[in-house]
């Protein structure tokens, strides 16, 4: 499996697991988690993605279960977590509105939580979930390198920042932001052409694409992408969701994907997009398909 750079000591899986559906499974047993690890394990992803929030959050408690019934998984993993959500469920079910919290208090709040409920006592990587139009950055960025001093988290980033918000938290950082978690994929191709890409690119900073399969759409519904999809699926024994996920793989900016499935045999089937080959002629086929014209 190949490996990506975030920092100079800090790598991850090219592959990510996301486990945002976690609770969702009928089987939540620790046996069944860890089974669900031990199958990235095997392909090489050893990057697992979370959130406080997943699960109306009960997921980091979930997957903490399996880490504490076998330690040992812990030193072959990568965890990322995120917070500043608050949403009226949950330890935060007396909220009387949903709404983003990037103070000290509460980022301090949430990372200390998410280490209780993974069993853990240091996060590889700590990201804020959701730009917050209150966020004083002064604040935010002094408390994320002070996590990062005390241990607590290897390295801190960002997801769903445009590149203004990216840049006003980083104005107030020592340490260097080292990504930023979009939604990237075949059902939400803006950021290839608004800049959010771009802007990472030119940096060299690593990006995580979220919902890399459009939510599922791209595997349950029926139309050009899909016909296109299957046409390289078929000529390369694979199926939709590796050539989706491929076509990612394909650019330059080092994106991540960050898949989530509750089914075994679908997690074992995560690296088959490491197989896929496709031409420039085929990427653009699928991004034609895509923008529902071709390109000018």
């Amino acid at each position: 499996m190949q490996r990506v750079s975030l920092n100079d000591s800090l790598s991850f899986s090219r592959l990510v697991y996301g486990m945002w559906r976690v609770g969702d499974d009928a089987n939540t047993s620790t046996g069944h988690v860890e089974a669900k690890i031990q199958a990235c394990l095997d392909q090489g992803i050893t990057t697992i993605d979370q959130a406080d929030i997943y699960g109306d959050y009960t997921a980091e408690a979930i997957f903490g279960e399996a880490l504490k019934a076998n330690p040992s998984l812990r030193s072959k993993l990568e965890i990322v977590t995120k917070c500043d959500i608050v949403a009226p469920c949950g330890r935060y079910s007396e909220a009387s509105v949903k709404y983003y919290d990037t103070s000290r208090k509460h980022i301090e709040a949430s990372v200390e939580n998410s280490l209780r409920d993974m069993g853990t006592d240091y996060l590889d990587l700590l990201l804020i979930h959701r730009p917050d139009p209150l966020m004083d950055h002064l604040e935010t960025g002094a408390v994320l390198d002070d996590l990062i001093a005390a241990g607590k988290i290897r390295a801190a980033g960002v997801s769903n920042f445009k590149p203004w918000d990216w840049e006003l938290l980083q104005s107030a950082m020592k340490n260097k932001l080292v990504t930023n978690q979009l939604e990237i994929s075949l059902s939400e191709i803006s950021p290839f052409s608004n800049g959010d890409i771009t802007f990472h690119q030119r940096s060299k900073q690593p990006l995580m694409a979220w919902s890399p399969l459009g939510g599922g759409n791209l595997m349950t519904q029926n139309g050009n992408v899909q016909e296109r999809l299957d046409v390289i699926a078929n000529n390369q024994s694979v199926d939709r969701a590796a050539v989706a996920v491929a076509f990612l793989l394909a650019h330059p900016a080092n994106i991540l994907p960050v898949l989530g499935t509750n089914s075994l045999e679908r997690i074992s089937k995560i690296s088959d997009a490491l197989k896929v080959s496709l031409t420039r002629e085929q990427w653009f086929g699928l991004y034609e398909a895509a923008l529902g014209h071709e390109v000018a």
